[in-house]
């Protein structure tokens, strides 16, 4: 057993002295992602170790855990399983694929598996999709390649047709991999196997390069994105030293959350500027962006610019259009902060040397997301074997856990502005905790 006083951290005696990060913390607002020098994160969060301390288990709110159950729910002989990979292209989609295959197969005995191709198209007659036998030999060597055998798709079908199409193949389980859109759509299906009273298990996988699902440590995808962010940032601080008043202006992904940002720029700490959706910033005046900029290049010499595609749109005007799922196209960020930037150094009569950086994500999942991809298929097989249906696997304070869809979908995970992440963004940069 660990005691409260083996947990006691010696101090050296009271702290008198003003911090010099005083007037960042003063900014910063109690919230679940800043815990206070006051709190206490608890050394075991586990019901049953609340249950000793007499708090009763029915009164504790938590999560139930994934893995493997004693009593299954569907008899693997008898079972059939479909697949559906939805949304954007992401690093690890062919990993999940193929566990999900090895899992059910190998382990459970499942011996007819298929996936649904193009998306929730796959199901629908009018689309023709073709539909793929899958098994282990089929699925041998995807994961070596990036995107997805299944092909995907963006916008919504309708759920009524959809489950037509289970019974008609006699699908007992459905396993969905895709961002919140698409989970959104997974929950609209498991309404329609409840309105029939079938017995369908729909379960998903949470992807999104973006990390912007809620109840979800990370999602698949992520790192990979992250990390290849982070070698482009390495390249346009080179380009940003080699020429006189240089600026390397790198744009990433991430529509309203700025994890890639954050987590790229803190990887090998070159960029000096970090814009994200969360943090709104001003282009204008004394201590706007753009007289910032300046002022640090005529310092220093050169800039690193990282900026997430969903930051300043409020600088823009809205394109008013939408994708096939519904969400509004964004205006590029990027290119608008190149023509601002360039403008801004003219008009003071500065020389200025701006490379712009827009970099996709490395087509193959990295060692971490492929390992991270085959738990999240095995858990998901788990649970539909179980009989679990409208839940998506996570991963939450290190744990996997079985998260109810409509949680998941219910708020968009982002970037605390007054979280340890962001903090440790700004003393890495250096930057102001605002702009303007």
């Amino acid at each position: 057993m660990v005691s409260r006083d083996d947990l006691t951290v010696q101090s050296l005696g009271t702290c008198r002295i003003d911090s010099p990060l005083t007037p960042i913390l003063a900014l910063r607002e109690r919230s679940y992602w800043n815990v206070d020098e006051e709190d206490r994160v608890l050394y075991d969060d586990t019901a049953s170790a609340l249950a000793a301390r007499n708090v009763p288990i029915d009164q504790i709110p938590g999560f139930e855990p994934a893995g493997p159950r004693r009593k299954i729910f569907f008899d693997p002989s008898k079972t059939r399983a479909g697949i559906v990979t939805c949304g954007g292209l992401c690093p690890g989609f062919n990993d999940v694929i193929r566990s999900l295959v090895m899992e059910l197969h190998y382990l459970y005995g499942v011996r007819k598996i298929v996936g649904f191709c193009s998306g929730y198209q796959g199901f629908i007659a009018k689309h023709g999709r073709p539909v793929l036998e899958l098994t282990p030999q089929s699925v041998a060597q995807i994961n070596e390649h990036g995107g997805t055998i299944l092909g995907s798709s963006r916008g919504r079908q309708d759920a009524g047709e959809i489950v037509d199409c289970l019974e008609r193949m006699s699908i007992n389980m459905l396993f969905v991999v895709g961002g919140d859109g698409t989970l959104r759509g997974a929950h609209a299906i498991s309404e329609e196997v409840r309105s029939r009273n079938a017995k369908i298990a729909i379960v998903g996988i949470p992807k999104t390069i973006d990390n912007d699902i809620s109840f979800i440590d990370q999602s698949f995808g992520f790192q990979t994105a992250f990390s290849e962010a982070a070698h482009v940032i390495r390249g346009a601080h080179v380009e940003a030293k080699a020429a006189p008043n240089g600026i390397g202006l790198v744009k990433v992904m991430g529509r309203h959350s700025g994890f890639i940002a954050c987590y790229a720029s803190l990887a090998h700490n070159d960029a000096n500027y970090v814009l994200i959706p969360e943090v709104p910033f001003q282009l204008d005046g004394d201590n706007g962006f753009l007289n910032v900029l300046m002022r640090r290049v005529k310092a220093s010499g050169h800039a690193v610019v990282l900026v997430a595609e969903g930051a300043g749109q409020d600088l823009m005007d809205a394109t008013g259009t939408t994708d096939a799922s519904g969400n509004a196209r964004f205006n590029d960020i990027g290119l608008f902060l190149k023509a601002k930037i360039t403008d801004a150094f003219a008009a003071a009569g500065l020389e200025l040397n701006l490379k712009y950086f827009d970099p996709s994500y490395s087509v193959r999942a990295t060692p971490f997301d492929s390992v991270y991809c085959l738990r999240l298929a095995h858990n998901a097989v788990h649970a539909a074997m179980a009989g679990r249906t409208d839940v998506v696997v996570s991963r939450w304070h290190g744990r996997f856990v079985l998260l109810p869809i409509p949680l998941a979908v219910r708020d968009r995970h982002s970037v605390d502005p007054n979280g340890d992440l962001w903090m440790s963004v700004l003393e890495s940069t250096g930057q102001p905790a605002r702009f303007g």
